[in-house]
């Protein structure tokens, strides 16, 4: 019995990997996380792109829930309950499709900690994916990082107060920000604040139909699953090195 978090990429079903696809192909279930189970999400999209449709499975998630942690759990709860019977039942390969990648603020984690408890002779592994920082960094034309230089990665789903302290760490470095549309205008902030707002980008729709990519500085408002891309000083070539 094996379950594996197969990271999808950021959304287009080109930024998947040769690995990611031979995974989702022979998979006897492929499960995909939803707000709805009546609604097709991201990661289900992308999955469609290359595995057999009759093998997927929507699973219902709190995704968007930050302050009831009952109501989070009891959908972890239900959803490891059901991948663990599913490899109960036929003894098989379940795959769990996540945007990005299974390692990188992920879902799966407290899946595959769930399924475990429940059926400890679980194999559980994960098939990295391109994360959004990487594909915002791409349609930039900014490289994420040179040389020395610090990568500092925030979530800013409860808010924007850990960014000026992560700006503050990676000085002369990148800093990217995830989920930060709801606090755009603290984002903007705090950038600002740092002495960096003109080289900051923000992607949204990364890897979808309507991708944008604009200055920081001239956003007036972003959904939520938005990238922030603060990149590094550089002066010379090869001067972080």
């Amino acid at each position: 019995m094996r379950l594996i978090g197969v990271g999808v990429g950021p959304g287009d079903p080109e930024l998947v990997t040769l690995q990611a696809v031979r995974l989702l192909r022979e998979a006897g279930r492929v499960f995909v996380p939803v707000m709805d189970v009546a609604e097709q999400g991201r990661a289900e999209a992308t999955v469609r792109a290359h595995a057999g449709h009759d093998r997927v499975e929507r699973l219902v998630f709190a995704l968007n829930e930050r302050d009831d942690a009952r109501r989070r759990e009891s959908h972890w709860d239900a959803a490891g309950e059901r991948v663990a019977g599913w490899l109960r039942e036929t003894g098989g390969t379940a795959a769990f499709a996540t945007i990005g990648d299974p390692n990188v603020y992920s879902t799966f984690g407290y899946l595959a900690a769930t399924v475990r408890a429940l059926l400890p002779e679980v194999r559980v592994q994960t098939a990295p994916g391109i994360t959004a920082m990487q594909a915002l960094a791409a349609a930039a034309g900014v490289p994420l990082a040179e040389g020395v230089e610090p990568l500092v990665l925030v979530p800013l789903a409860r808010g924007a107060t850990a960014l000026p302290a992560a700006l503050a760490y990676a000085q002369d470095g990148t800093v990217v920000a995830y989920k930060g549309g709801r606090h755009l205008a603290d984002v903007v902030t705090a950038v600002k604040e740092a002495g960096r707002l003109d080289e900051a980008v923000l992607g949204t729709r990364l890897g979808l139909p309507g991708e944008s990519v604009t200055p920081l500085a001239e956003a007036a408002e972003a959904p939520y699953l938005s990238a922030v891309l603060v990149p590094g000083r550089r002066d010379a070539r090869g001067g972080k090195l």
